[in-house]
């Protein structure tokens, strides 16, 4: 029986195949191939259409192997489910810990809202703004006559009221406003609606299906009646069965909005156009309003509907679109604006989101494309190839 490593079929242009099984020029093959260019650029190109294909190698193994890497698969595939449930024992956990935060936030609630001043425990927190212990006596004697001056005017009574606001003003618009994911959500009549947004909550599913609900509270204002407005995630904890191998932990499957009970011409989800309609016959015109979708962030509210089965049920290309935008929008929000929210208000976690994005396709010095002057360049010198570059003195 013929020693499967010693076949070797090489292909050239002319669809010609060298069979040197059994043949004695088997040691001087390599050098033949060498020696004609036209089988060598043949099988230089097999070779890198082999590595372009990253399947062709499993491919091309025994039937034998193929049933073992099968075996593999199902270890892999129950390795998964474990998996499945490790992340269902961590969502309990969150659980358990989501309970704890839940002081903090009404702490934090309070505070935003200005039902409560902190006091001086509360406040007990270094900031690189106060900077009163480095100014010199000179300048606060000069801040101090400049204060004078100011309760001495007429106008300070004003000034008084602007300087102190009531609790933190416009927090939640601000962190909507300087984060990009929402802030392209944020539209301009959206603003007015929440600066009366009072405060986020995350209430968290501890039972299948397991998932969390985005709870927004807001103020009595003159937009819409709810006090409360929802939006409920679903959450898959274990591998797709249809895809099992796609897994990368729990992934949000569903999304539930709410109704939002808008008062009487202050629906900003939705704009009233007018259209001129002409009668084929008559020629008689006539002006007809009709009412369509308009951008505002409270369309999150609202999203696509979903089949109860999304697994057997395909979604069209933009409602897929739609929902995965989704999707990340109220994962960003569960995991991110809300455990982190002053954060997001004063700016310091976007620089941090800023640090987890590297630059892609960023050239080098001297890798740009174009002409190069060769006798524009003052350090080229043609007739010092081989010259060492100068030692730097030390100064």
């Amino acid at each position: 029986m013929a020693d499967p490593e010693k076949n070797a079929l090489v292909e050239n242009e002319d669809a010609e195949v060298i069979d040197t099984e059994g043949t004695d020029k088997d040691a001087e093959l390599p050098g033949n191939i060498l020696q004609n260019p036209e089988l060598l650029a043949a099988l230089q190109g097999r070779i890198q259409g082999m590595a372009g294909n990253p399947s062709w190698y499993y491919q091309s193994l025994p039937k034998v192997v193929k049933r073992r890497i099968k075996a593999l698969k199902k270890l892999q595939n129950e390795q998964m489910l474990i998996e499945g449930k490790f992340y269902e024992e961590v969502h309990a956990l969150e659980c358990k810990y989501a309970a704890k935060y839940i002081p903090i936030f009404d702490k934090r609630k309070e505070f935003v809202s200005g039902n409560v001043e902190p006091n001086d425990d509360d406040c007990d927190w270094p900031s690189d703004e106060e900077v009163d212990d480095e100014l010199s006596e000179e300048l606060k004697a000069k801040a101090k006559i400049e204060d004078e001056k100011k309760e001495n005017s007429t106008e300070n009574n004003e000034e008084k009221k602007e300087e102190n606001p009531v609790g933190v003003p416009e927090f939640w618009l601000t962190i909507f406003k300087n984060v990009e994911l929402l802030a392209d959500m944020v539209q301009e009549h959206d603003e007015p609606i929440l600066r009366h947004l009072l405060d986020i909550k995350i209430k968290h599913h501890d039972k299948d299906p397991y998932g969390f609900t985005l709870e927004f509270f807001f103020t009595p204002n003159d937009y819409f009646s709810n006090t409360c407005l929802t939006k409920e995630y679903e959450m898959r904890m274990e591998p797709d069965p249809t895809d099992p191998f796609s897994y990368e932990g729990p992934e949000i499957i569903k999304c539930k909005g709410c109704p939002i009970d808008w008062k009487k011409g202050k629906n900003v989800t939705v704009k009233t156009i007018k259209k001129t309609q002409k009668h084929r016959g008559r020629g008689v015109k006539r002006t007809v309003t009709k009412q369509v979708q308009n951008d505002s962030f409270f369309n999150f509210f609202s999203p696509p509907q979903q089949p109860e089965n999304p697994d057997e049920n395909e979604l069209d290309e933009d409602t897929e679109a739609l929902l995965s935008a989704d999707f990340e929008i109220g994962h960003f929000i569960r995991e991110r604006i809300v455990p982190r929210a002053v954060l997001y208000f004063t700016g310091e976690a976007l620089d941090e989101d800023d640090e987890d994005y590297e630059e892609e396709g960023e050239e080098e010095d001297g890798d740009e494309e174009g002409d190069f002057d060769e006798d524009g360049d003052p350090d080229f010198n043609p007739t010092a190839k081989n010259q060492k570059p100068e030692e730097c003195k030390q100064q």
